[in-house]
């Protein structure tokens, strides 16, 4: 009788490159950093948190070649009226960027401009009253001036992170 065994494709295709010893090159990111860069990128809380998360740990992504630089939020304000928006702002030039360098940057920027919008509303979720209402007033404003003006982000002059070990 002869047993089979049956290996997760994705098993094996993250398991290619450390075989053929090309870990670590530009060409050998895992197979599944189109999920992954799509999971950062979503509308919701758990999708923010997980990039949060990663971007804190970036040395465990780094076979990912992931582009973690960033302006924030370009030649806005990063916490306007004191709204700490600056996370956000990152955030949104993480899907940028990476989308841009995979090639699929206009299939996915409606989404990533909406991610942004979901995000700075979630941050003026933390007040209340006339407080709240400008903060949503502002969190709209960059949303409309990424909707509409929103480029890929030149990587000239961009502030880069430090690089977790």
């Amino acid at each position: 009788m002869r047993r089979r065994f049956t290996v997760p494709l994705a098993a094996v295709a993250l398991s290619l490159p450390l075989a053929l010893g090309t870990a670590g090159s530009a060409s050998a990111a895992p197979a599944d950093k189109p999920q992954v860069l799509s999971s950062w990128t979503q509308t919701s809380a758990s999708s923010y948190n997980a990039w949060n998360a990663a971007r804190n740990n970036q040395g465990a992504w780094a076979a990912y070649g992931f582009n973690w630089s960033t302006d924030y939020c370009s030649s806005s304000p990063d916490n306007p009226f004191g709204f700490p928006f600056q996370n956000s702002c990152a955030r949104h030039d993480f899907g940028y960027r990476n989308y841009k360098a995979a090639g699929t940057f206009s299939a996915n920027k409606a989404r990533i401009d909406s991610a942004f919008y979901e995000d700075l509303k979630r941050v003026c979720a933390r007040y209340s009253g006339a407080t709240k209402t400008s903060c949503n007033s502002t969190a709209w404003t960059y949303y409309q001036a990424v909707k509409i003006f929103g480029v890929s982000p030149a990587d000239a002059g961009a502030r880069n992170l430090p690089q977790a070990a």
